[in-house]
């Protein structure tokens, strides 16, 4: 084998994931050729990856299906000696059948797997088992590869783009989520402030959408010895784990930026509203911490996903989570 391809057209932090297998990858043949394809967006996470030869990029927002055929196209000349397809869509099935690769690697749920060389059973079911570890039960297709976490690389400018914020400790929260009820509440989150004892300085971070919900916390909140800073696109993705990576604690949803944290090995603490860490997306930082509610809810979790508002209205998931829960790993890490 000289030249893999792995496909993960899907969300950042699914992305980020699979970057698990690329270590893999590279840990069991160093020398081969490894190129990643993802859609337009996420490409940036790769600027600085030493394991990665090529990124291509589907631009679905733009041509969507011209650019697709360009991909195929993009795929059948590279003349790959093995694809490796994460995703569970048609449009990447195709891509895998249709390329030239000796070895078609994917998951059994994806519609075109029968069309696949080597068709790998997803576990989705399985409580307990990491996405990382579903994700590996494709190599085993080409070997027995041992299992890596994610990781990612910040350039030599992105941690020059986070010095100014880390001359003291510091603590960054990511309040914001696609999904609502993945996303702790903003009063909560206000609350949270609001009884934090803590001698340093408190950076909100996320994407340039979530500035306004970055300034609704610190504009409601009341505690004048807390000083936080909206940093909510201020900062790429790289330099945003540049900086949760040197941070004393990151509060994150069960979001992307907790996959942020994993992949830098950043203390971490996951908050939990209607979906669980069984399923399979939890935290993988050496020191990581768990926040759910402790009350017994008939409804949580409602799906493996999230949603756009709690189906039945009263968001208990959340809103019954302690503010002590949270405060409580902060206290631990003092103590170490």
């Amino acid at each position: 084998m000289q030249k893999i391809l792995v496909i993960q057209t899907a969300f950042i932090g699914d992305v980020v994931l699979s970057t698990a297998l690329l270590a893999s990858l590279h840990n069991e043949y160093p020398e081969i050729k490894l190129d990643i394809l993802v859609r337009k967006g996420n490409e940036a996470l790769f600027n600085n990856h030493p394991y990665v030869n090529a990124v291509l990029v589907w631009n679905k927002k733009e041509n969507k299906y011209k650019h697709w055929l360009q991909i195929l196209l993009q795929i059948r000349n590279t003349d790959y000696d093995v694809i490796i397809n994460v995703q569970r869509y048609a449009a990447t099935g195709l891509w895998t059948a249709f390329s030239s690769a000796k070895i078609k690697i994917g998951f059994d749920k994806n519609p075109f797997s029968f069309l696949f060389t080597h068709k790998i059973k997803h576990l989705a079911e399985q409580k307990g088992l990491h996405e990382i570890q579903k994700n590996h039960a494709l190599l085993s297709a080409i070997g027995d590869l041992t299992l890596c976490k994610p990781k990612l690389y910040p350039t030599a400018v992105d941690e020059l783009k986070v010095l100014q914020y880390q001359s003291k400790n510091y603590i960054c929260i990511a309040p914001a989520s696609v999904w609502y009820t993945k996303q702790f509440p903003i009063q909560q989150w206000v609350n949270f402030l609001n009884e934090l004892v803590f001698e340093g300085v408190v950076y909100i971070i996320g994407g340039p959408g979530d500035k306004a919900l970055g300034d609704t916390i610190i504009n409601n909140m009341e505690n004048v010895k807390i000083k936080v800073v909206n940093l909510a696109g201020q900062l790429d993705f790289l330099a945003a784990a540049a900086l949760q990576k040197k941070a004393v604690l990151n509060y994150v949803n069960d979001s992307a930026p907790m996959h942020f944290a994993s992949a830098v090995n950043a203390p971490v603490v996951a908050i939990y509203c209607s979906t669980i860490p069984d399923f399979g997306y939890g935290p993988l930082s050496d020191k990581s911490f768990i926040v759910q509610t402790n009350k017994e809810l008939s409804c949580r979790p409602c799906g493996i996903h999230g949603k756009k508002a709690c189906p039945l209205g009263h968001f208990s998931c959340a809103t019954s989570i302690q503010m002590q829960q949270l405060l409580e790993p902060l206290s631990q890490m003092a103590q170490h």
